[in-house]
Formats: structure tokens, C-alpha cells, sequence
């Protein structure tokens, strides 16, 4: 254990006040001032309040600003569902326009201040909200909606606009959603469904139409945030918010970027602590994409690769489709907690049976063998001559029968299955309608995960409409990659929930002793020397070859002495990122004439590549081992990250690399190497003894602590190579690239 310099330990942290180190509170964190406990040791927050959106999705008194009755106008139709729904809600609505005395009916005020009661929603049919921020604020009106479109989404003078608007609501103490929204918040929901339902979040209104038709199929809808160009309000305040809400089964996202990094893990957080999935669309993981989403929302969509590991690291299921989007929050809406992770495939055909054994099995679901008993069991009804070890092939004629049941009864009733799914290729009635029939009533008495792939393209048939789209109980879906998604993330999801710790619970919040010898090393602006890099190295406890520098071929000689040979020489400057390309590395000395060759050919190629030396180092060889890279960087959207891999001259052709954001714990570093391609040469091959894993995790964690407490100041750490030796031995750093910012 790395004591006061690991990533995630703490003492009396949580006790500790940031102010007492020099720090002071950080910003706002959702309406309220930040604690000092709130914040880590870097001044990120580590809490965010739950915002309390009730009256926002359930207001007791509207104002639509801009109402009108004229028909041919855009604000006609918009007055008119808005009077629709808050009928629905049972919501008192206030007409306001200058020069109408009554829209549809219903008396209008001139202007805000003249409204008869303090209301809980404003919306704004106006193409510019600004002036009205300010009249909203002394009417202590509590959310606004704005759809006008011409912001951040335009470009740079939009941008502003939009920075004046979300200043003025700061001021004002009201909540906003948008601008660029829609109204889908204000959609109709069905009230005569039960059970939990699925929240969902979307920033492009179209893209959340897929889910919100999950109603027709029987699947309850609870909210929908259409959260625009976020403002004020963005994904987190509604991720958090629906996360609490008892009736939200799952929460469903469209993503085209994040407003707040942090602001977003925080959420997720949230989620997980409660054991509430969220699924995921995020766009932006090619550059085009990622480009127009930029223009359609004008937010940062973040690097990739860091949104999805940090997806991965709370659990936030990422998926592709809208198709998948819907398919998985589904189920994890309505599904149980699983029994056993075991999947069993039962099907009326061996091809069908053994084609989604193999798309099963290379996803990633586990389909253990049946056990010898049971497959005697099933042999009661199923002939000899057919396989029942899993998958379970009928045959076809017992699903026409009593048999039907009995087989799925055995099935279920197997300690090690946790889901059965039959995929059934196509319609061939009456015996398919009896199988549904059989799996419907058998899904009433059981509470493992019973799915259905109803592969017919027509989605007519009585079986599928009446028979499984009537069931609560049966997860049914229309393609076998859906079903295969969906059951995977189930899975993944209540493993996840089950182990959870929230990394933010232990995130340092009083910095180590490391870290003022860390800041003495920092040059603002400037990129550190190998010497300077390994010093801050060092100074959190990561082990670096012995080494001296050295400004005279004299000197080198008798460092080469004290080092013991054979040495490595490199030339050691402040500019210098790539010495072997330049040759500036030289390894392999075994005598003192070697060495000062090698002193006076080093320097002799800085002058004439006109690179500025601080001296030359003498290492310690250092050669049996794993070349690995450790590294940080920091991510526009999410800050500081941590990243590892395959390391040494060939790590930018391989990119073979997984990253994390800070803050976590040891199990998320050892999943990081899990994550690699490489994974297998850390465990020994072709002879070689297994590399020391703990020494590694080690170098990742106080990697982690560096960059969480030097924060803004480390723009870039490259440790490479980072030579793992073989287990039990430890891991030796034996060259650094440190940029401050």
C-alpha cells in the first residue's frame, strides 16, 4: 500500500478542510455555495446537489409568454398543447401577450408583472428571452423554458448571446432549460401503465422519438428532457434528479456532448449508488460526428475514448442505435435483479440454437453446459438423438404440447440459469403460438429473465402482437444483435451495482507530502528535463533507475562507477522530446572509454541539432522486464486523466492504451490493464516469468495522485518506457516527459 501518496486512501481526509491548506472553496456547486469537504484535494467538487425539479415537470401554474391564438403562426400550435398538457397535469395556465385580451379562451395578462399568482413555469415563445430574465426573477417565477434557436449552435456571436443569458439566470436564481429546445418535456404520457418506467434524456428532440413510442408496446414513459443547448440546466441536474425518482426504472440518454465533465460523473455516480441504469447514445466517436454535433448543440463533445471509459467506470451502458437504445432501457427498466448469470438458449432448431450460441458466446454471455441431470430431465420430452446441453434443442413437436411447458419449467428451475432466451426465426403457428403462449405463462412464475427474439419481419402476427407485447414479463425483441445487447448489459449492469463503491467517497482531499516537493519542480509553461521529470517522479514514490548528471566526460566516468555498468547515457535538456531519434541515447557502456566517447558524441550532436543541454545523464541499465507507458494528460471536458499501455519506441504505432479519470481505486487500474490488446505479455510467454502487476497498478495509482493534486498545472506526463520487471521485483521508470501548463 502506498499510504498518504495512493490514489484513493485517505486518513481523516474527510474531516479535512481544503481552506486549511492554502486552498479556498471552489465554485457554486448547483445553487449553493461549495463546502470545503466538498471539493478534492485538486478544488474539483465531490458532491453536487439533487436539483429539485417537481414543479418543473409538475407545475401548479403556467405563464406562456408569447401566446397566441392566430392561426398560421408557429406560437398557435405551441399555446395550444401547452393548454393541453397543463390540463393533463392539472396546472393553472396564464396567457401573456401585450395586446390580446384572451388567447383560446383564457384571459391574458399584458405583461409578467401583472400575473395574478406567482407561477411555477415560465415558457418563452419570444426570439429573444434576455429582457424577460430579469422581469421573471422579481416575479420569483421558478423554471423558464426557451425555444428560440439562434445561440451557441451558430457560432461565436451565438455563443455570447448565450453566455449573457446564462449569466442572467445565475443572477436570477431561476432555473432554465435551453435554449434550443422543444417540447417534448410537455409531451403526453400514457397514465395506464404500471411498473417502473424509463426516464429520458435527449439533446435533439427526433432522437429521443424512438423511446417515447415504447408506449405503444406497453412500456411506461415517466419524463422526457429535452435539454437543448444547456444553458442552465443540463443532462446531469436531470440525470441526478431522475435517479432519486422511485418510478424511474432506467434512464435512457441521447448524448451529443457534455456540458460538465465532472458535473456528468457525479450523476452517473448518483445512478450507480442507487442501482439505476443508464443507457447511452453518445455521438462524437468519429471526427465527422463529433463535428456535427459541435455545430448542432455547441458544446464540447470530449475525446472519445475518455467519454467512453468514463461511461465504463460508473456504468453508464454505452450503446450505438436507437434501436438498442430502446431495446436495453427496456429491459433494465423492468427486469429483475438476476438469479444466476448463466444464459440458456432454447429454440425449435439445432442452426438456430447453435447461430446464437455463437453471437452469444463471442459477446460475451456465459452458456454453461447443462448438468448431466438435468439433461437427463429434459430427455423426458425431447428425443435422444437431440442436443440439450445448452443449447437446447426441441425439435420442434413438443413446443405443440404438454411438453412445451414442462421443457421451460426444467429450465428455469436449474440453479445456474439466470435468463432464457428463444429465439424463434420466424412465425409457423399454431405451434408458435402455443411456444409464446408456454414462455409468457412461464415468465408469471418465475423471476429470472425469460427473453424472446420474434425475428418476423412483418410484426403482425397475433403471437407476437396480443401474446407478447401483452406480457410485462417476457423481454421481447425484434433482431437477435438487440437481444444479445440488451441481456449482456443486464448482466453487466447488476454485476456492476452489486460490487460499487463510489470512487469520490475516498478521493484525497489534503494533499500529500509529495506535493510541495512536486510544485518546487513545476516550470509554468515549460516542459521539464529528463533529470527535472524523474526528480518529481520521485518525489511521489516511483522508482527510477540510479542515475547522475553530469557536465564533463570526467565526471561521467566516475558516475559511470558509481552506477555500476553497464550505463546508459542520454543527453538531458528541457526541449528534447524524442532522443533516440536524434541519437541521443546510448546504451549498453561497459568501460570508461566508452563512456567518454559516448559523453563527447552526445553533446557534439546537441550543438549541431542546436538542442540546449542542463547536462548528461548516466542510468543504470535496466533490462529484464515489460515495456509499458504510464501517462496523464488533460482532457478539455473532463480534466486530468490517466492513462496505460504497451509502452517503448513503438507505443504511437501500437496505440494498444486504456485510460481512466481520476478519481479511482485499484480495482478500476487493474481493470485498465484488462482493457489492453497486449494484455497476455504482462502474464509471461515464449519463457519469460510474469511481470510484477502489483508494481504497475502501484505506479498507475500515484500517477493518479500526482495528477489529482498538481491538477491544472500538469499538462502532459509520459512515462516511457516504464520497464515492469518480472514479478515480486517492482516496475522502474526509465524515462520521463513532464509539460506544465
Amino acid at each position: 500500500m502506498l499510504g498518504s501518496t495512493h490514489g484513493t486512501l485517505t486518513t481523516d481526509s474527510r474531516r479535512a478542510r481544503v481552506i486549511a491548506c492554502g486552498e479556498q472553496p471552489g465554485p457554486a456547486v448547483h445553487g449553493r455555495p461549495a463546502e470545503a469537504d466538498d471539493l478534492d484535494v485538486g478544488g474539483r467538487p465531490l458532491y453536487t446537489d439533487v436539483p429539485d425539479l417537481d414543479r418543473f415537470f409538475r407545475p401548479e401554474s403556467v405563464a406562456v409568454i408569447g401566446a397566441s391564438d392566430t392561426e398560421g403562426r408557429p406560437n398557435t400550435g405551441v399555446t395550444r398543447q401547452l393548454i393541453d398538457w397543463a390540463e393533463r397535469v392539472g396546472a393553472r395556465l396564464h396567457p401573456v401577450h401585450p395586446t390580446r385580451p384572451a388567447v383560446f379562451g383564457i384571459p391574458c395578462v399584458a405583461a409578467v408583472s401583472e400575473l395574478p399568482e406567482q407561477v411555477d413555469l415560465a415558457v418563452l415563445l419570444v426570439a429573444d428571452p434576455l429582457p424577460l430574465i430579469e422581469q421573471l426573477a422579481e416575479a420569483k417565477v421558478k423554471f423558464a423554458v426557451v425555444f428560440a434557436s439562434g445561440f451557441a449552435e451558430t457560432g461565436e456571436e451565438g455563443a455570447a448571446a448565450q453566455e449573457r443569458l446564462a449569466a442572467a439566470v445565475a443572477q436570477s436564481g431561476m432555473r432554465l432549460l435551453g435554449p434550443n429546445t422543444n417540447l417534448n418535456a410537455f409531451s403526453s404520457f400514457r397514465e395506464d401503465l404500471d411498473g417502473p418506467g424509463i426516464a429520458l434524456i435527449t439533446q435533439s428532440g427526433h432522437q429521443g422519438r424512438p423511446v417515447y413510442a415504447l408506449q405503444e408496446l406497453g412500456i411506461r414513459l415517466t419524463h422526457w428532457a429535452p435539454t437543448g443547448n444547456e444553458a442552465d440546466l443540463e443532462t446531469s441536474d436531470f440525470l441526478s434528479y431522475f435517479a432519486e425518482r422511485p418510478e424511474v426504472g432506467a434512464i435512457a440518454c441521447y448524448l451529443e456532448g457534455l456540458k460538465d465533465g465532472r458535473s456528468f460523473l457525479l450523476a452517473a455516480d448518483r445512478a450507480a449508488r442507487r442501482k439505476v441504469p443508464v443507457v447511452a447514445v453518445k455521438v462524437g466517436r468519429t471526427e465527422t460526428g463529433a463535428r456535427t454535433a459541435a455545430s448542432h448543440t455547441g458544446k464540447l463533445t470530449g475525446a472519445d475514448t475518455v467519454v467512453d471509459a468514463a461511461m465504463r467506470q460508473y456504468g453508464v451502458i454505452r450503446v450505438d442505435g436507437l434501436d438498442e437504445l430502446q431495446d436495453t432501457a427496456a429491459l433494465l427498466a423492468r427486469a429483475k435483479p438476476p438469479r444466476a448469470e448463466g444464459v440458456v438458449v432454447y429454440s425449435i432448431s439445432g442452426g438456430t440454437g447453435a447461430h446464437f450460441a455463437d453471437l452469444a458466446t463471442e459477446a460475451g454471455l456465459r452458456l454453461p453446459p447443462l448438468s448431466d441431470a438435468k439433461q437427463a430431465e429434459l430427455h423426458q420430452w425431447i428425443p435422444e438423438f437431440l442436443s440439450v446441453a445448452n443449447p437446447v434443442d426441441n425439435g420442434g413437436h413438443p413446443v405443440g404440447d404438454w411438453r412445451g411447458r414442462k421443457i421451460i419449467d426444467a429450465i428455469l428451475a436449474d440453479p445456474s440459469v439466470g435468463v432464457l432466451i428463444c429465439p424463434v426465426t420466424g412465425p409457423f403457428p399454431p405451434l408458435s403460438d402455443r411456444l409464446v403462449q408456454d414462455l409468457v405463462d412461464a415468465a408469471e412464475q418465475t423471476d429470472k429473465l425469460v427473453c424472446v427474439v420474434w425475428g418476423s419481419p412483418v410484426g403482425t402476427e397475433p403471437a407476437y402482437r396480443e401474446v407478447l407485447l401483452g406480457s410485462s414479463r417476457v423481454a421481447t425483441f425484434r433482431t437477435v444483435g438487440n437481444c444479445i445487447t440488451a441481456v449482456r448489459a443486464y448482466l453487466d449492469h447488476h454485476r456492476f451495482v452489486a460490487g460499487y463503491r463510489s470512487p469520490f467517497d475516498e478521493a484525497p482531499r489534503t494533499p500529500s507530502p509529495s506535493f510541495r516537493k512536486a510544485q518546487a519542480l513545476m516550470r509554468p509553461g515549460q516542459q521539464l528535463s529528463e533529470h527535472a521529470a524523474k526528480q518529481l517522479l520521485r518525489a511521489y514514490g516511483i522508482r527510477v533507475p540510479r542515475e547522475q548528471l553530469v557536465t564533463s566526460a570526467a565526471a561521467a566516468v566516475r558516475a559511470a562507477g558509481l552506477v555500476g555498468y553497464p550505463v546508459v547515457m542520454k543527453a538531458s535538456g528541457a526541449k528534447i522530446a524524442h532522443k533516440t531519434e536524434l541519437g541521443l541515447v546510448k546504451i549498453g557502456l561497459t568501460s570508461a572509454s566508452q563512456v567518454r566517447d559516448a559523453y563527447r558524441e552526445l553533446t557534439d550532436i546537441a550543438r549541431y541539432e542546436d538542442v540546449s543541454l542542463d547536462g548528461v545523464l548516466v542510468c543504470q541499465m535496466v533490462e529484464r522486464g515489460v515495456e509499458m507507458v504510464v501517462g496523464a494528460a488533460h482532457d478539455e471536458l473532463f480534466g486530468p486523466t490517466v492513462t496505460v499501455g504497451l509502452g517503448g519506441v513503438l507505443v504511437e504505432v501500437l496505440r494498444d492504451t486504456a485510460v481512466r479519470v481520476p478519481p479511482f481505486g485499484e480495482e478500476q487500474a487493474r481493470d485498465m490493464l484488462g482493457d489492453l490488446r497486449g494484455r497476455a505479455l504482462l502474464d509471461g510467454v515464449r519463457g519469460r516469468p510474469p511481470a510484477d502487476l502489483d508494481a504497475l497498478v502501484e505506479v498507475v495509482l500515484r500517477v493518479q495522485r500526482m495528477v489529482l493534486e498538481l491538477g491544472d498545472e500538469l499538462a502532459e506526463l509520459d512515462i516511457n518506457p516504464l520497464m515492469v520487471l518480472p514479478r515480486g521485483q517492482g516496475a522502474v521508470a526509465l524515462d520521463a516527459l513532464v509539460v506544465c501548463r
